[in-house]
């Protein structure tokens, strides 16, 4: 029964692209900001397909999506997931990709009639991104218990409306509690979004783990002023404060090396006129390290100079932690077994760790969880540039099946790639 199974690519690559169509950017690349209407639309479209492939569908009170596919015995799911939300000059591929392959491993079974020992559930957290509501991942976070229901639900985004009351509006407010769960394992299949792969030319990444993230915003309050009138060594001038550190990122990154990075991603300066001193700059610091230790390092070198440059400018600072996530290692044998697996079906493999964040690394918190990677080309993510090639698409989604097949209790002998 469980002869040559195989995944449908060009099924697979129909769904992502019939998902692009919603939230679709006029060129190209999707906005699908998380609890929108375009978000709505598209999670729509995604209940429907997991009703049409007999899946039960729950929904708890962050809006999460599991559509469940029945086991022959009563034991805890295998987890397969992603997220559909986006950042607003997004991709077809980013989230979409994991949560769709999961409908794909189930309509391979269903096509092939083939019961499984334990229920398979495909999830679509929300919130993934955190470009609307911070902190990002925030659908899986709550769902293992590392974040308040209630609290989560309180948080008020970046256009000042409250995750309840979008939640409410686009009819995602379900009635299943958000509370740790039991799950045999996680795994979720994502594009790299970086260069490694494709320029290494291999197929598959295997992932030990996620690198841990610092996501810090700063508020400096200074002076305006007239552009003309006021001498150099009077001024308070937010705007300075912001380039300075803006640099100073970059510098503590560099010379940290190894796999530290940097990023000053958001700076808004008011009043923001060409004859104005700022009085006011508002600017998000990211920090990102494998390494949990120069994580640290990194965190508090920044706040060193913060606390020198607004000293040397006159310059009051508030600061507020907008995420912070310890770098999460992998469950060994499980990454083990996506690397057995990607070889048997003949795909090259290279083992690498994640410098974005995931849904897996919180399931990792309650399960084991393991992700596998395919190429990005041109290394672009949240980009509406960002493409994965079709063959790419379907080797991952064959190793997903593969994987999955032998932690859900079918012969991974029988998986064949497509």
């Amino acid at each position: 029964m469980t002869s040559n199974l195989r995944i449908d690519g060009r099924r697979l690559v129909g769904r992502l692209a019939r998902l692009g169509q919603v939230g679709a950017l006029p060129d190209r690349g999707v906005c699908r900001l998380a609890l929108t209407e375009e978000d709505r639309q598209g999670r729509d479209l995604l209940v429907g397909w997991m009703k049409d492939l007999g899946l039960s569908v729950v929904i708890d009170r962050i809006g999460n999506i599991f559509g469940t596919r029945a086991g022959a015995n009563a034991l805890p799911p295998l987890m397969i997931g992603s997220h559909i939300d986006t950042v607003r000059t997004g991709g077809l591929y980013d989230g979409a990709l994991g949560v769709l392959a999961g409908l794909e491993v189930v309509e391979t079974l269903n096509d092939a009639g083939v019961a499984t020992e334990r229920p398979i559930t495909v999830a679509a957290f929300t919130n993934e991104e955190g470009s609307r509501f911070q902190p990002d991942m925030m659908g899986s976070l709550v769902h293992v218990g590392g974040m308040d229901v209630e609290g989560a639900r309180a948080t008020v985004g970046i256009d000042g409306e409250t995750v309840a009351d979008c939640l409410d509006r686009i009819g995602y407010t379900g009635d299943l509690p958000a509370q740790p769960p039991e799950i045999h394992a996680f795994l979720e299949l994502h594009v790299e979004q970086g260069p490694v792969l494709e320029t290494e030319g291999r197929t598959i990444g295997i992932v030990e783990g996620v690198q841990g993230i610092s996501w810090t915003e700063y508020t400096f309050e200074g002076t305006a002023a007239h552009a003309g009138t006021t001498p150099m060594a009077m001024r308070r001038d937010a705007g300075v404060v912001a380039a300075r550190l803006a640099v100073a990122v970059r510098e503590v990154a560099n010379e940290m090396g190894g796999a530290q990075v940097g990023t000053v991603g958001l700076l808004a300066l008011e009043p923001n006129l060409v004859n104005v001193i700022p009085d006011r700059a508002v600017m998000t610091v990211d920090l990102r390290n494998t390494d949990e230790a120069e994580l640290s390092r990194a965190e508090r070198i920044v706040a060193e100079h913060v606390a020198a440059v607004t000293e040397d400018e006159g310059v009051t600072v508030a600061a507020r932690t907008l995420a912070r996530f310890e770098p999460v290692v992998f469950d060994a044998d499980l990454v083990a077994n996506v690397e057995a697996e990607a070889m048997r079906l003949g795909f090259t493999t290279r083992r690498l760790p994640s410098g974005a964040g995931h849904d897996a690394q919180m399931l990792a918190r309650v399960c084991p969880a393991a992700m596998i990677f395919v190429p990005s080309v041109g290394g672009l993510s949240h980009n509406v540039e960002e493409y994965t090639n079709d063959e790419d698409v379907t080797a991952g989604a064959a190793v997903l099946f593969a994987v999955s097949a032998r932690l859900a209790g079918v012969d991974p002998k029988g998986v064949s790639s497509a």
